[in-house]
């Protein structure tokens, strides 16, 4: 059983640099809907028989890119963790700072962001024991920030993975095998 999770394509998207916190909030609804450039990626040659995808337009574009002829499964367990400013203000704070407390807040499960660590870890073990249980080779397109919580899970699972990463490039994969 072979499960080949990849990160989504490039998305056609310039950030602002500096952002309020309104502004911020915007830029990563824009993001959510903004188009792929295209994708470079050389996915391992297997019979996949099933493709995972999230709700989200870039990780289903992606799939149709990478598996023009598949099937596609949705599912909201792969969606990517939402982010959110980390409180309101009408100062110009620059996007690394934005990602930075977001990401915090995310971690101590702060109600400001939609979802928490907690919440995400969640997502990804109940993904991580569908997979399992399908016992069979997929390809899952998701995103980067949850694929590290995604490989966790599948590691406690027994899974062994081969291209691990600290940070995912857009159209790197990971192969975790059982």
């Amino acid at each position: 059983m072979r499960v080949v999770i990849i990160r989504h394509a490039e998305v056609d998207f310039c950030w602002s640099r500096r952002c309020t916190s309104d502004m911020f909030d915007s830029e990563c609804r824009k993001y959510d809907l903004s188009p792929i450039k295209n994708v470079t990626c050389c996915i391992p040659q297997i019979i996949y028989q099933r493709i995972y995808v999230s709700e989200l337009s870039r990780s289903k574009d992606t799939a149709k890119l990478l598996f023009p002829s598949g099937e596609y499964v949705e599912s909201r367990l792969i969606n990517e963790v939402p982010l959110k400013s980390s409180f309101d203000t009408k100062m110009n704070m620059p996007l690394w700072f934005w990602n930075l407390t977001g990401r915090f807040q995310w971690f101590v499960n702060s109600r400001r962001q939609d979802e928490g660590h907690r919440q995400t870890r969640e997502r990804a073990k109940v993904f991580a024991g569908l997979i399992r249980n399908d016992d069979m080779d997929v390809a899952v397109v998701t995103h980067g920030f949850y694929m590290h919580t995604l490989l966790q899970e599948m590691k406690k699972r027994g899974f062994r993975m081969t291209g691990s990463s600290v940070k995912f490039k857009n159209g790197e994969y990971v192969i975790a095998e059982k």
